[in-house]
């Protein structure tokens, strides 16, 4: 399992590679949420997502002759490109299988990238089986999006930051809010915060319709979405917690809050228009809860915006609906 000294070590396979992103404010936000808010802008990390510290933890890890045969990776979009870039930088091969579906923007990006893109149909075929018969035949190892104590161990590098970062600020107890799929990012998070800034609490942030980490910390089950499709929020949906992540967010999180899709979509515009950061709509919610869900939340709130590979006609509705 994934604990601090294994945070601590992604951090130095880190060094180098992935950026130290910044803690940001605007008085104009604070205004509207009533409290402090701070935003942690992943959508600056490499290739726009937190997606990349834990593709390059895992790639990084291991053994040069099993990482020299490639990698292969399951994903609609930001934890594609994460494994697309930090394959590259390594000189090995990798292969994304993507619904066909996925957003146009982060298939061509992947590619871009230097991935081998396989899209599949997400209604009628099986990813995984896809996967099997492509690693079986290749030799190329797995790196899991979420439930993967590596990933995990590089994803909580934005954790140690944000520690480091609130204590120049003097912060000293915060809610801090996650954008929440499977659980890695939030995970990783929770486990260096209980270290570093014990002070904290954490929160999942979800999509409505979708919020299967929300429902699973209320009832202490893992609980599923019915759909895995239909939402602006695409980065974010997962079936259900991971085996792995679910047991740390019990442990570590607090409740779970959920917002609207057009309350995603105001944190969008809010973001860019005050801001200046461009963030998708999945990477956002945690600034709308912020914003508009803040009730039950402390006088200080730290907002993680973990993602800005938007499509550009939904930057375009977001902008339109939400004018300055």
């Amino acid at each position: 399992m994934t604990d601090i000294a294994m945070i601590e070590a992604a951090r130095g396979r880190l060094s180098g590679h992935a950026r130290r992103t910044p803690l940001l404010s605007s008085s104009f936000l604070d205004d509207i949420a009533g409290r402090r808010i701070f935003v942690k802008p992943e959508c600056l990390q490499q290739t726009g997502s937190f997606k990349f510290r834990g593709a390059w933890s895992a790639i990084s890890y291991l053994p040069a002759d099993v990482r020299a045969k490639g990698v292969i990776a399951f994903s609609s979009g930001n934890h594609a490109q994460g494994v697309a870039l930090a394959a590259r930088m390594h000189g090995i091969p990798a292969v994304i299988i993507m619904p066909a579906d996925a957003p146009r923007i982060k298939i061509e990006n992947t590619r871009a990238y230097g991935a081998e893109v396989v899209l599949y149909d997400r209604a009628r075929e099986d990813r995984d089986e896809i996967g099997r018969q492509l690693s079986s035949e290749r030799g190329l190892t797995l790196i899991k999006p979420f439930d993967e104590p590596l990933v995990i161990a590089g994803q909580g590098t934005a954790g140690l930051e944000i520690a480091e970062q609130a204590a120049e600020e003097g912060i000293t107890q915060a809610s801090v809010l996650v954008p929440t799929g499977g659980g890695g990012f939030i995970s990783g998070i929770s486990l260096a915060l209980e270290a570093r800034a014990p002070g904290f609490t954490v929160h999942p942030c979800e999509p409505e319709g979708f919020d299967d980490v929300t429902r699973s910390l209320a009832s202490g089950t893992i609980q599923k979405n019915a759909t895995q499709s239909g939402s602006l929020c695409d980065a974010i949906v997962t079936p259900q917690p991971g085996t792995i992540t679910f047991p740390i967010m019990s442990r570590l999180c607090g409740p779970g809050i959920v917002v609207t899709e057009d309350e995603a979509l105001h944190a969008v515009a809010l973001a860019f228009n005050r801001l200046k950061i461009v963030v998708e709509p999945g990477g956002a919610v945690a600034l709308a809860a912020a914003l508009f869900h803040g009730e039950s939340l402390g006088e200080t709130v730290i907002a993680v915006c973990s993602g800005g590979n938007i499509d550009p006609d939904v930057f375009r509705l977001a902008l339109d609906r939400f004018a300055a």
